[in-house]
C-alpha cells in the first residue's frame, strides 16, 4: 500500500494491506490505530489469549503474523492511553460472525473462481439500454418456515430469484446493503463491517456465487453502499483507537439524523477506507454498480442546504467516483440524492460529482402525491406531472418506487392510490404505465408488483398468497407484461437522454386530466395517452406523419383486471384532422405509430 496515498485519501486498495490475510499456514494481521497505546490480536488460534502486535512504518500501523487458518474468529484488543481497553472487530475484516456475536472471521479473497467473463466483456453503464431494477431486501423476499430466522442462503435465494427476475422482465436486481450490520431493523444501512458481507445469508463466496449466477443468466447486480455514516456499536468503528478516528469528535456534526456516527470525510484515512470499500465490492464480488445512499447528507452539512455545502465530503465524492471510474469504467454509480445540487451526474472533469445516474425523487414525490389526490383536485395539480420534463435533461435520472415509499406509515404504492379498493387497481396500472413510458431508468421495490396492501416488514416475506386473488394475479401479470414491453422497445430508452427522444403531444388538458406524449428513436415511434380522471374522456388525437396506431398496451384490458375486452383495443387508422379516441377512466394506452409512406417519385 502507498502510505502517502492512504493519508491523503487517494488509496483505493487499502484492504489488500490492512485486515487479515492468509499467507500459507499463517495469517498476517494489520490495523490502523494511531492513538492506541497497545494492541493484541485474540482469537480461536490462541484460545482467545492475547498475541501482541508491533508498530510498523510510522507507528500508526500495527502488525503481527500468527499460525492460523481460514474460518477462525478474531478481534483486536485495543488499549487506550488511559489503560482501559475494548475488543474490536476488524474495520477491514472480510467476514463476521452471525449477530449478536461480533468477532471477525478469517477468509481468503481468492478462493472463488468466477464464470462470468462473457457478461463482464459486454457490461456497460447502459446509458442507451434498458435498465429495469428489482429492489430487494435479501432476508424478506422469501423465507423458510423451518429456519429460525427464515433466511435463504445467498446460493439458495439465487435459485429462486433469478428465474423470477427473468420471467418478470427485470434485468437488474438492487440489493439493500449487505455489509455486516448488527440490527436487522436497520436493513443494512448502519454498518459495522464495510468489507464483510453479512453472515445472515452465508459466506463471502456464497455471495460471489449469487452474483456469478445472476451474470450467467443475464441479470446485473447493484448493491446499496453507505458512505455517510456507521453504527454506533463500540466493538466496531466508533472510537476505534480510543479517539474519534473515523467520526467527527463533535456531536453537532458527528451524529446523523438516524442516530449513527457521521464519517469525517475531510480525513484522508477515512476517504481511503470508504473508497477502498467501494472498490472492494466492485472488484472482489463483481457487482455491476453501487447505489450510494443519502448523498444529500454528504453534499450538505447534515443534509441541510441551509447549513451549506460540506466541501470535504463533496471532494471525497468527486475523487472516489473519478477513481472508481478510472478502474471500473463500466460499473454504474447511482446517487440517492434528494437535493437540487447541480451536476450530480456530470463528469468530475466538468466539475460534476461523477455519478452515472441520480434517483429522481422529485418525480417520485410529485407522482405519488398526484395519485393520492382526489380526481377533483387533479385538474389544479395537473402540471405536477409535466414538471419532471422541465428539469429532466439536467441530469441522468432513474425513476424509483423504492423501499422508502412502503414503510413507516407511508402505505404501499397500491394503497396510496386515491379512493376505495376497486379504484386503486386501475389507478396503479395507469401509474405504472406512466412510469414505464416516462424517460429514465426504472426501479421497483419487491412486493409492489403483487399489489401489496401491507407495508414492508423485514421480519416477514412478501405476501405471495395474494396471487390467489384474481385482482392481484391480474395486476402481477400486467406488471410482468409491462416490464417485457419496456425491455424490447428501444424508443423507451435509446434516446432518453436527448430531447429528440421525447415530445409532448398535449400537456394542456387540465380539465380532463389527459396527457399525451411520444417516445422516439430512429427505428421506432410510440405514443402514450393517459386519462387520470374518474370519468371516460374523448380525445381528438392528431399526430403529424402518422398513418395508424398499432396497439401495444391498454391498462384497462380485462386480462389485467380492467373493463375493456381484448377486441376493444385494436389497430386504428388515423384520419386527416385527427381521430377521436375514447379513454376509459383511470387508464393509459400505448401504441406503436405506423408512419405514412412517402409517395413514390
Amino acid at each position: 500500500m502507498d502510505y502517502y496515498n492512504f493519508y491523503t485519501g487517494r488509496e483505493f486498495e487499502a484492504y489488500r494491506f490492512l485486515g487479515a490475510h492468509v499467507e500459507g499456514d499463517t495469517v498476517c494481521f494489520r490495523t490502523f490505530a494511531p492513538a492506541a497505546a497497545r494492541i493484541s490480536v485474540i482469537g480461536d488460534f490462541s484460545s482467545w489469549q492475547e498475541i501482541e502486535m508491533a508498530k510498523i512504518y510510522d507507528g500508526n500501523f500495527w502488525e503481527c503474523r500468527v499460525p492460523a487458518k481460514a474460518g477462525m474468529r478474531y478481534k483486536y484488543r485495543i488499549t487506550r492511553g488511559d489503560g482501559s481497553f475494548l475488543d474490536h472487530c476488524d474495520p477491514y475484516g472480510f467476514s463476521s460472525e452471525l449477530r449478536p456475536q461480533t468477532a471477525s472471521v478469517i477468509v481468503g479473497l481468492d478462493n472463488y473462481e468466477f464464470q462470468d467473463r462473457q457478461w463482464l466483456r459486454r457490461r456497460s453503464t447502459a446509458v442507451q439500454k434498458p435498465v429495469n431494477i428489482y429492489e430487494l431486501h435479501f432476508g424478506s423476499w422469501r423465507k423458510k418456515a423451518e429456519k429460525e430466522d427464515g433466511w435463504y442462503s445467498y446460493e439458495e435465494l439465487g435459485e429462486l430469484l433469478i428465474p423470477y427476475l427473468k420471467e418478470n422482465g427485470y434485468n437488474y436486481v438492487e440489493l439493500l446493503p449487505l455489509s455486516e450490520h448488527p440490527s436487522d431493523e436497520s436493513w443494512g444501512y448502519q454498518n459495522t463491517g464495510f468489507f464483510a458481507p453479512t453472515s445472515r445469508y452465508g459466506t463471502p463466496d456464497g455471495l460471489r456465487a449469487f452474483v456469478d449466477q445472476c451474470h450467467q443468466n443475464g441479470v446485473g447486480v447493484i448493491m446499496d453502499f453507505v458512505p455517510v455514516h456507521f453504527a454506533v456499536d463500540d466493538y466496531a468503528l466508533w472510537n476505534y483507537d480510543g479517539t474519534a478516528l473515523y467520526e467527527y469528535p463533535h456531536a453537532d456534526v458527528g451524529r446523523s439524523e438516524w442516530g449513527s456516527c457521521n464519517f469525517m470525510h475531510s480525513r484522508g484515512e477515512v476517504r481511503s477506507f470508504l473508497q477502498s470499500a467501494a472498490y472492494f465490492w466492485l472488484k472482489e464480488f463483481h457487482f455491476d454498480g453501487l447505489r450510494m445512499d443519502a448523498v444529500s447528507n454528504l453534499i450538505y452539512w447534515q443534509g441541510d442546504p441551509a447549513r451549506g455545502v460540506n466541501d470535504g465530503a463533496v471532494r471525497f465524492l468527486r475523487e472516489m467516483n473519478a477513481g472508481l471510474k478510472a478502474r471500473m469504467p463500466d460499473a454504474m454509480l447511482i446517487a440517492e440524492d434528494s437535493s437540487a445540487y447541480e451536476g450530480v451526474t456530470r463528469p468530475v472533469s466538468e466539475n460534476g460529482l461523477g455519478f452515472d445516474y441520480k434517483w429522481d425523487l422529485g418525480w417520485m414525490n410529485d407522482t405519488l402525491s398526484y395519485f393520492q389526490s382526489s380526481p377533483e383536485q387533479r385538474a389544479e395539480r395537473y402540471h405536477s406531472l409535466t414538471f419532471s420534463m422541465y428539469y429532466y435533461y439536467n441530469e441522468r435520472y432513474l425513476l424509483p418506487l423504492s423501499h422508502d415509499e412502503v414503510v413507516h406509515g407511508k402505505a404501499t404504492i397500491l394503497q396510496k392510490m386515491n379512493g376505495g379498493y376497486e379504484d386503486k387497481f386501475p389507478q396503479a396500472r395507469a401509474l405504472y404505465l406512466y412510469m414505464t413510458a416516462h424517460p429514465g431508468k426504472k426501479l421497483n421495490f419487491m412486493g409492489n408488483e403483487l399489489g401489496q396492501f401491507r407495508e414492508w416488514d423485514e421480519k416477514r416475506e412478501q405476501d405471495w398468497s395474494l396471487l390467489e386473488n384474481p385482482n392481484h394475479d391480474a395486476f402481477h401479470r400486467y406488471i410482468r407484461e409491462l416490464n417485457q414491453l419496456y425491455l424490447k422497445s428501444p424508443a423507451l430508452y435509446q434516446l432518453e437522454q436527448f430531447r429528440e427522444g421525447f415530445r409532448w403531444v398535449d400537456c394542456h388538458q387540465e380539465a380532463k386530466c389527459v396527457y399525451v406524449f411520444e417516445r422516439i428513436c430512429p427505428k421506432q415511434r410510440m405514443v402514450f395517452l393517459f386519462n387520470f380522471s374518474a370519468c371516460p374522456q374523448t380525445y381528438l388525437l392528431q399526430l403529424e406523419g402518422a398513418a395508424a396506431l398499432k396497439p401495444l398496451v391498454d391498462s384497462d384490458q380485462q386480462k389485467y383486471g380492467g373493463a375493456a375486452p381484448a377486441d376493444a383495443f385494436q389497430r386504428i387508422s388515423l384520419k386527416e384532422g385527427g381521430t377521436a379516441l375514447l379513454l376509459p377512466r383511470f387508464s393509459g394506452r400505448g401504441y406503436l405509430v405506423e408512419e405514412k409512406k412517402e409517395p413514390e417519385k
